[in-house]
């Protein structure tokens, strides 16, 4: 595989052309969690980056995935399917296999923001923090062993977690400072990736682990570089099954993107 981007997230997510609407890429390590899976937001981007070539329009606008079996690191193929083309919109289909065994597939809708025009209306706010300067890194203190996503992402709270204390504080709404640690700044598709990349809020539950079933995310508008402000909530946990519904709002207050996720928790 050849590409020029100096990004972990876009050489990680990039795949070459293998035959008509089919593409080929090793799924890297450099994405694994802490149970020892590749993280399903990245998992999705590198379907993401390959739906973007078979449609005219440049920004992700929508997505859903649905999540059938854990990503190892590895070769994988993703196949995918031009179901219309619009003026406005685009939508087509990835399936990712690895091992040829379908681990996710996904239904997307691209637009162009730059054409986008029509009534707008925000009637909430986005998380009052303080500057990312005026935060602590959460992860500081970590082991060398420490999950690889925890390398490629940064965070910024105003204190740490209760779980990563061993004390739950039993709260089911976070708010935070996120970024690419290497500097990279969002894009559409990257926001589709950073929606899942937190630790899930139940966590503060004493739950000791989640995984997504499905995740659907949407873009708002291309995000203004810097850091990204997030609120992530849980408000139902209902036998073992938690929906959990993120914010990203840009460097201006502007929000970017909203996703809802569908996860099983572990006991």
């Amino acid at each position: 595989m050849t590409t020029t981007a100096e990004s972990v997230f876009d050489t990680d997510t990039a795949s070459d052309r293998v035959g008509e609407h089919e593409y080929a890429l090793p799924l890297s390590d450099r994405w694994k969690t802490f149970i020892g899976t590749v993280n399903g937001g990245y998992l999705l981007a590198t379907c993401l980056q390959a739906l973007r070539r078979e449609l005219p329009q440049p920004d992700l606008l929508s997505a859903s995935a649905h999540f059938l079996r854990p990503g190892t690191p590895g070769p994988a193929r993703i196949v995918t399917d031009v179901a219309r083309i619009g003026r406005r919109t685009g939508t087509a289909q990835a399936t990712l296999l690895r091992d040829d065994r379908e681990i996710l597939r996904v239904l997307a809708t691209f637009t162009d923001f730059a054409a986008a025009e029509g009534p707008t209306l925000v009637s909430a706010e986005p998380p009052v923090l303080p500057s990312p300067e005026q935060c602590i890194d959460p992860t500081d203190g970590f082991p060398k062993d420490r999950p690889e996503i925890s390398r490629r992402i940064e965070f910024r709270m105003t204190e740490v977690p209760g779980f990563w204390r061993g004390t739950p504080s039993g709260k089911t709404t976070m708010e935070f400072w996120m970024r690419f640690a290497d500097g990279r700044e969002p894009d559409p598709i990257a926001l589709a990736m950073l929606v899942d990349a937190a630790v899930p809020v139940v966590f503060e539950l004493g739950i000791p682990g989640s995984a997504t079933v499905e995740l659907t995310v949407h873009i708002r508008q291309r995000p203004a570089p810097g850091w990204l402000a997030c609120r992530v909530t849980t408000h139902y946990l209902i036998d073992g099954f938690h929906e959990e519904d993120f914010e990203i709002w840009d460097s201006t207050g502007a929000l970017v993107a909203q996703s809802r996720q569908l996860a099983i928790v572990s006991t």
